[in-house]
C-alpha cells in the first residue's frame, strides 16, 4: 500500500489508499510555526504573473515550471500546458492534453504530475495515468506519447539520448529521446508501504543514480540498463509503520565523484560514485531535494528545519528552526541567497553564511507547492492554484 502525501512534499495523511489506518489512538496534531517577523533588507521585484490552469487541487504534485532560452513552460494537473515569454509572461502557445470524451461531456483530465522538463526541442511531462508526453517547444504539438510502466510522479530526466522516468511502482524506465520507444527498465523494488512520490534520477558519467522506496540508492549504467551497485542508506526501524518508512524521494546530487542522498527517516549519506561505498552519514531525514554548492549542503529536514552542513563529513554549520512545520518547498540558491516557499504562500530568503532571514514576501494565498526555479536572472515559482510568478532581485 502507498501512503499519500498531502499537498506538499513531506506531509503525510492518516488515510491509507487501501482503507487501513496507521494509528491506534488519536492522531498527533502538528502545529505550524507562526510566521517569523523579518525586517526585509530588500523586496524582490515581481516581473509578471499568469495562470496556467487550475493548479494541483488537493493532490500531491511535482509540477513546476521549466525554461529554455527566453521561454518558460508550465503545466497544470488537468492537462493544460503553456509556453510563456520569460520577459513578460505573455502566452506563446497553449495545448490541452486532457482526453476528449464527447461533444457534450467534460474532458477526461490528463492528471499531469511529473515535470516540466525542457531541452532544446521538446517539453517532457509525465502523468498519473502512466503517460509520458514529449511536446514540440515550437508550438506544443505532441512529438510522441508513450505508456510508461506506472504513474510518473517525478520529473522526467533527459540524458545520453534517453528520457528517464521513475514510476510509482518502483520501475526506472528509459525511453528513446527521439521516438519515446522503451529501451529498458529496471525494477528497484517497492515495499508494502511507501510515501507518494519518487526520486528523479541524477546522471553522471553515463550512469543514472536514483533513490528507491526500499531505502537503497542504485547506480544504473544508462546504455545497458544494468545495475552497477546498490547501497542501503536507510534501514526500516521503529514502532510504527511511519517510523519504518525508508523512502528516498529526493534527487541524489553528484559532485566531484561523490553522491549525496537523503532518506525520509534518515540518513543523509555521502557515497563514492564508482563503488557506492559509504563515505559518511548523518542522522537527518527528508523528502526534499537539496543543494550542494561550494563545499556546503543546504537542506530542509522532515520538520522543516533549514540546515547547512559541510560536504567534508557532514559537519553542521547552522540550523534555522523558525519555519517548523510550515510545509516548506525544496530550497534553491538564487543570487547568493537560499530561497524556500511555504504552504501559506510566502517566499523566505536566507543568508547562506548564518541562516538568518534577509527577506520575506507573500506571493500567493493558495500556498506554494513546488520548489522555486532559477531561470537565468529570474526566480520562477508555481502556486498551488496554478499561478506562475516571475521575480528578480
Amino acid at each position: 500500500m502507498e501512503l499519500r502525501k498531502l499537498l506538499l512534499p513531506g506531509l503525510l495523511s492518516v488515510t491509507m489508499l487501501s482503507g487501513c489506518s496507521l494509528f491506534s489512538g488519536e492522531e498527533d496534531v502538528v502545529k505550524m510555526s507562526p510566521l517569523p517577523k523579518v525586517e526585509n533588507q530588500f523586496t524582490a521585484e515581481k516581473l509578471w504573473s499568469t495562470s496556467v490552469g487550475d493548479g494541483s487541487g488537493d493532490f500531491y504534485s511535482n509540477l513546476h515550471p521549466g525554461w529554455s532560452e527566453s521561454t518558460v513552460y508550465a503545466a497544470d494537473r488537468h492537462g493544460i500546458v503553456k509556453a510563456l515569454n520569460a520577459g513578460d509572461g505573455k502566452q506563446q502557445w497553449k495545448v490541452d492534453l486532457s482526453e476528449k470524451t464527447g461533444f457534450f461531456s467534460a474532458n477526461h483530465p490528463a492528471l499531469l504530475s511529473g515535470g516540466v522538463t525542457v531541452d532544446a526541442t521538446h517539453v517532457y511531462i509525465g502523468s498519473e495515468r502512466a503517460q509520458v508526453y514529449a511536446l514540440n517547444t515550437s508550438d506544443g504539438s505532441v512529438a510522441w506519447q508513450t505508456k510508461a510502466a506506472g504513474e510518473v510522479l517525478s520529473r522526467p530526466v533527459v540524458s545520453d539520448g534517453l528520457v528517464l522516468v521513475h514510476t510509482s511502482n518502483g520501475i526506472l524506465q528509459a525511453l528513446d529521446q527521439a521516438s519515446g520507444m522503451a529501451k529498458w527498465s529496471v525494477n528497484l523494488d517497492v515495499p508494502a508501504l511507501s510515501l507518494r512520490g519518487e526520486s528523479a534520477p541524477a546522471t553522471a558519467f553515463g550512469a543514472a543514480i536514483v533513490g528507491g522506496d526500499n531505502g537503497r540508492v542504485s547506480a544504473v549504467i544508462m546504455n545497458q540498463g544494468q545495475i552497477i551497485w546498490q547501497q542501503r542508506i536507510s534501514q526500516p526501524s521503529g514502532a510504527t509503520e511511519i517510523d519504518r518508512l525508508a523512502d528516498i524521494d529526493m534527487t541524489p546530487v553528484v559532485v566531484d565523484g561523490v553522491v549525496y542522498a537523503l532518506a525520509y527517516n534518515g540518513n543523509l549519506t555521502a557515497l563514492d560514485l564508482r563503488s557506492g561505498q559509504i563515505l559518511w552519514k548523518r542522522e537527518i531525514g527528508s523528502v526534499h531535494d537539496m543543494v550542494v554548492d561550494s563545499g556546503r549542503i543546504y537542506l530542509v529536514d522532515q520538520d522543516d528545519r533549514l540546515i547547512a552542513l559541510s560536504t567534508d563529513g557532514g559537519v553542521s554549520i547552522w540550523r534555522q528552526s523558525d519555519l517548523l512545520h510550515r510545509q516548506l518547498t525544496s530550497p534553491v540558491l538564487y543570487n547568493g541567497y537560499l530561497v524556500v516557499g511555504d504552504a501559506e504562500g510566502y517566499l523566505h530568503w536566507i543568508n547562506t553564511d548564518d541562516g538568518r532571514f534577509v527577506s520575506q514576501q507573500k506571493v500567493d494565498s493558495s500556498g506554494l507547492l513546488s520548489e522555486p526555479v532559477v531561470a537565468s536572472d529570474k526566480l520562477l515559482i508555481q502556486s498551488k492554484d496554478g499561478e506562475i510568478y516571475a521575480f528578480r532581485h
